[in-house]
């Protein structure tokens, strides 16, 4: 989503159109999974994180991919190989 948007940063709430019509996880843990893995991919340096800190809590809006997460996407996107079932 992020790799191919044509601005440099993308709303989080962009990312809750994966789940579009599916019934699993549930809704209330959806934002939850998400953020979860938004922070996991700021502490591995693969995104910038744009949003308000509190003294407790990062509150994230929008996000980036850094140039590291680029490059990452380009190998992931190379390897993924198409299932060849009958």
């Amino acid at each position: 989503m992020c790799y191919n948007s044509k601005v440099a940063t993308v709303d989080r709430r962009q990312f809750l159109v994966f789940y579009k019509g599916k019934k699993t996880p549930k809704e209330s843990l959806r934002v939850k999974i998400i953020s979860g893995s938004i922070e996991s991919l700021i502490d591995k340096e693969l995104m910038t994180g744009y949003g308000v800190r509190t003294p407790h809590k990062w509150f994230i809006k929008k996000v980036g991919l850094t140039s590291k997460g680029k490059s990452e996407v380009k190998r992931l996107m190379g390897e993924q190989l198409e299932l060849k079932l009958k």
